[in-house]
Parts: C-alpha cells; sequence; structure tokens
C-alpha cells in the first residue's frame, strides 16, 4: 500500500484547544484520508496542556503525536519533518483552520505542468477575536500573519505583491529540500511568548539560493484566529521590536552583514528621532506610528550592535542542521543590554 502523499504538521505550545479546533478543519478535509498524514508536535507544553494533547490526539485516531522537552517553533517543524511519511509536509500553526479543500488544492498545485515548487504558500485569512481598532496602522496588518493576496506565481515576481513572504501559518514544504537545506534555523522563529520571526523567509531564501523554485497559490487558504490580545498597543509594540531584532539575525544568518550596516544608520536616526515617544504609557495609542518606528529601531539595533547577538549569530549559523534531539536553547541567540523600560513586551 502506498505512503501518503502529504504530511500535515501542527506545532503548538499550550495550546491544545486551538489544536482541537485545527484538527475539526482537517477532519471536514474532502482529500481522501489515506493521501495523507496528521503530525502534531508538543513543543514543550506545561504538563496540564501536554496532557490534555495526549488525550486529544491519541481520541483522534489517525494523528500521531511527538513531543519535544526544549520549546521553539523551528526545533518543533525540524521534528515534524524528520518524522514526515509523505514528500511533502505541510505546516499549520495551531491556531489556523484550513478550508475544506485545502488539501486537494495542495496537491493539485504540486502536481501541475512543469517542476513543482520546493515551497508552497498560501492565503491566511483572519477571524477577528475583536475588531480591528481604527488606530491600528493599515501598513502593519502583516505583522497579525495575514496573507490576502489574489494569484499565483513565484515569491518575489513581478505578478505578485512587493514585500509577500511566505507564512508558516500555511506552508508546504518538499522534505527532501528542506533536508538538504538544513531545515529550519532554531535561532529565529517563536519560542513560547518570545516574537521572533523571519524563519520561514529565511528558509524560502536558502532554498531560492540552492536552485530550488518557490510559490505562493492564493487556492490554499486557511482561517487564522487573532485573539483581542493581539490587538493592543502593548503587542504591536512588542511585536515590531523582536522584528527588528529577527531582521538582522535573519541577514546575519544569511551572510548579508552589509544589509545591517548600511541600514544602521538609519535605525540609529529614527531612534533619537522618536526616543521621547518612549516616555508614554505603552497601553497609549498616541503618537503610535512614531513609536512602533521606535521599537523596530530598539530592535534591530540591539541585535546589531549588542555583543551577545553578533557573538550568538555566529554561533547558530552553524545550527541550521540541528534537530530536537541535539539542539540546545537558543535564548542566547537574542542579545539584550537596553535598559528594560525600552524594551516592549
Amino acid at each position: 500500500m502506498p505512503g501518503p502523499e502529504l504530511s500535515v504538521c501542527i506545532c503548538t505550545h499550550n495550546r491544545p484547544e486551538d489544536v482541537r479546533l485545527c484538527l475539526d478543519g482537517l477532519r471536514a478535509q474532502t482529500l481522501p484520508a489515506e493521501r495523507w498524514e496528521i503530525l502534531v508536535v508538543d513543543s514543550a507544553s506545561a504538563p496540564a496542556q501536554a496532557a490534555a494533547l495526549a488525550r486529544m490526539v491519541a481520541d483522534h485516531g489517525a494523528a500521531r503525536l511527538i513531543r519535544l522537552d526544549i520549546p521553539g517553533l523551528s526545533l518543533a517543524r525540524n521534528a515534524g519533518a524528520a518524522a514526515a511519511r509523505a514528500p511533502w509536509i505541510a505546516y499549520l500553526d495551531d491556531d489556523a483552520v484550513p478550508t475544506a479543500d485545502w488539501g486537494a488544492q495542495a496537491l493539485a498545485a504540486l502536481a501541475a505542468p512543469g517542476a513543482p515548487p520546493a515551497l508552497l504558500g498560501g492565503r491566511v485569512l483572519p477571524v477577528w477575536g475583536a475588531p480591528l481598532p481604527g488606530w491600528w496602522p493599515p501598513r502593519l496588518r502583516g505583522v497579525l500573519s495575514i496573507v490576502e493576496a489574489a494569484g499565483a506565481g513565484a515569491y518575489r515576481s513581478p505578478g505578485l505583491p512587493r514585500g509577500l513572504e511566505p507564512c508558516g501559518a500555511n506552508l508546504i514544504v518538499d522534505v527532501a529540500a528542506l533536508r538538504a537545506v538544513g531545515g529550519f534555523c532554531p535561532a529565529i522563529g517563536r519560542r513560547g511568548s518570545l516574537l521572533l520571526s523571519d524563519e520561514e523567509v529565511h528558509l524560502a531564501r536558502r532554498l531560492q539560493a540552492a536552485g530550488y523554485r518557490t510559490r505562493y497559490d492564493a487556492r490554499l487558504a486557511v482561517h487564522h484566529r487573532i485573539p483581542a490580545s493581539r490587538l493592543t498597543p502593548e503587542w504591536l509594540l512588542a511585536r515590531l521590536y523582536w522584528q527588528g531584532v529577527s531582521a538582522v539575525l535573519t541577514h546575519r544568518l544569511l551572510g548579508e552583514r552589509g544589509a545591517v550596516w548600511r541600514e544602521l544608520p538609519r535605525r540609529m536616526a529614527v531612534a533619537a528621532l522618536c526616543a521621547p515617544t518612549a516616555l508614554l504609557p505603552r497601553a497609549s495609542t498616541r503618537l503610535l506610528g512614531w513609536r512602533w518606528r521606535l521599537a523596530y529601531a530598539l530592535g534591530f539595533l540591539r541585535a546589531a550592535l549588542g555583543p551577545e547577538g553578533r557573538g550568538a549569530t555566529a554561533e547558530w549559523a552553524t545550527a541550521d542542521r540541528a534537530t530536537a534531539d541535539g539542539a540546545r536553547d537558543p535564548e542566547t541567540a537574542v542579545p539584550g543590554s537596553l535598559p528594560r523600560r525600552l524594551i516592549p513586551g
């Protein structure tokens, strides 16, 4: 009997109820069950949540549970790829629910004429836990992991919106290609409540550099829950701060140190210009356009100039092939020496 064509991987940390909703969405798939498998990777959940997740997966019957003792989304994704029995692995965030035809559309896109891409991304549509506040900057919808672009094509091609990048809430990767480039880098990506990001962008760039194709297809869609707790000035500033850290780490991991130094004067100027706004209460919406730019600049400067940042990037540049068995906790990959009151979140 042939094996599955698609391994669906849900990585989670302390959110069994979200996983339940995701599994419900997978039960509703039009794709025949024998064509795919389900992997649930528990990224070091607390004992109570881990027990609830284990019971849920056991009751499901068709899913397999993988337990990690070290938290980290990149580590969890690599563990899923190591356990996958299919040639393709489809990553879903635990708070994402795929449309009923998601699996069928994925395999159809991968079977289209021509060489299949090594990475295939799709739409991530918001399900609001509360209305998006009027003060939220329109240009920052993307930090909520919202991808609404129509159409299909290669990432960074003229036919798609500028700045469109893969999003791990809805991402399919060729397992052999993923292993060939060393998997997801554990220096970046979510870890517990830490908002490090860009591991999908880093992976896509490495795949492209190795000669693989990466592609976007809007027919692959998931609904992604956005809780009210993220729709606050505090969360937005924390997210932008860690985006600045992530940008520097990603550039360095790709060997693009020149890009960091070229951007550094601009970020220093922004930090100096916007510094007085740090005196405002974190929950305030006043001068938010200045404050989120300050948050990003401070994160960028922390990673670019902090002593731990320079050393940690060099150390983690060799960690791309780490797996859950041998990986270290990448806490040291996050530099830090700024006064705590200037660090959002």
